[in-house]
């Protein structure tokens, strides 16, 4: 994109009150964007601003693309209100990649984060890149999962804020490694500090940016309930990863298995088959008929099985998240 025409186009969607529904108006009746700059006369902040954001950009080695641009997502640019513009930062490369959406709580157990991990890893290994919120918890273990795969077009995380934007700090190096191995975008000027509505719009992003979203878990009055509200609205495909009712972050993603709003993901064999998916599931299956009302530990179970503690943990799990299982004092038991 030309230098010129993208300052046009910043010109109007860094003037006050201007949103991608407006921006499209305004071209639509003016024929372009040096038209509609005519019309909309941005006073010599607003150009002040977008000239001090182009040059940080430059500086950072930040990049845009405008949905006339081949790099741009097509499933994104399908939708009404699109955003006109991203900024990016990482490897644009990665936006050309078949992609699946990946949200839930910061405050994800570590049996969740390990599952939406080994889905992440799953689907990055099909090429797919995994989208998500860089966020702490599930977020960042679906990003952390698609890294595990060798590539440099792994991930997108979509940030609230400018790209240039480190949130959560905690965050730091992860965010590096997908700027290395991936791609961060937004929708908001380079050098922006996101307050609260920023993380809803980034929300919208993630569901349109992907044909599926997963859903793992979340209560249910989460931002990770509004992205599967967005990808509802925009007929995307929804799953869900089952928890146990007791706990609260469980009740987003089973509300949504109930109502028939999404399917029961119960791992990668949803999605991929394959001699190892096939080995695990019966491995599944055997650790069920195993199990009854006496609690049985993990030790005695693996004597039982014929397996190593470390082979049967993973499936005991996905049990737990699937709620066929739940661990008590002694060990195990089957719901």
């Amino acid at each position: 994109m030309a230098f010129d025409d993208l300052r046009g186009r910043l010109l109007i969607l860094r003037s006050p009150n201007i949103g991608p529904s407006h921006y499209f108006k305004l071209i639509e009746q003016y024929g372009n964007v040096e038209e509609a700059i005519r019309f909309l006369k941005p006073n010599d902040s607003v150009k002040k601003a977008v000239d001090n954001e182009l040059e940080l950009a430059d500086k950072l080695g930040i990049h845009y693309i405008s949905d006339d641009m081949s790099e741009y997502p097509s499933l994104l640019r399908t939708l009404k209100n699109h955003p006109p513009v991203l900024s990016v930062r990482g490897n644009i490369k990665t936006l050309l990649k078949e992609t699946v959406s990946m949200v839930g709580t910061r405050h994800a157990t570590a049996a969740g984060m390990n599952f939406i991990a080994d889905l992440a890893q799953a689907f990055s290994e099909h090429g797919y890149a995994v989208v998500s919120g860089l966020a702490m918890g599930t977020d960042s273990a679906a990003h952390r999962g698609a890294l595990r795969v060798f590539g440099d077009t792994q991930t997108i995380a979509v940030v609230a804020g400018g790209v240039d934007y480190i949130w959560p700090l905690e965050n730091e190096n992860l965010y590096w490694e997908i700027v290395d191995r991936g791609v961060v975008i937004s929708e908001m000027p380079v050098g922006f500090v996101p307050v609260a509505s920023n993380f809803v719009m980034r929300n919208r992003l993630i569901a349109w940016l992907s044909q599926k979203l997963i859903l793992g878990e979340a209560d249910l009055k989460s931002g990770s309930m509004k992205t599967a509200k967005f990808a509802n609205e925009s007929n995307r495909e929804i799953w869900a990863i089952p928890s146990h009712p007791a706990d609260s972050r469980s009740l987003g993603p089973n509300s949504l298995i109930k109502s028939g709003t999404a399917k029961l993901c119960v791992g990668g064999s949803d999605f991929f088959k394959n001699e190892k998916t096939s080995e695990k599931i019966m491995s599944e299956n055997y650790l069920l008929e195993v199990l009854g009302i006496i609690p049985v530990s993990e030790s005695v179970l693996s004597e039982i099985v014929k397996k190593s503690v470390s082979e049967i943990k993973r499936d005991l799990v996905i049990l737990e998240l699937q709620g066929l299982i739940r661990k008590v004092d002694g060990g195990y038991v089957r719901n």
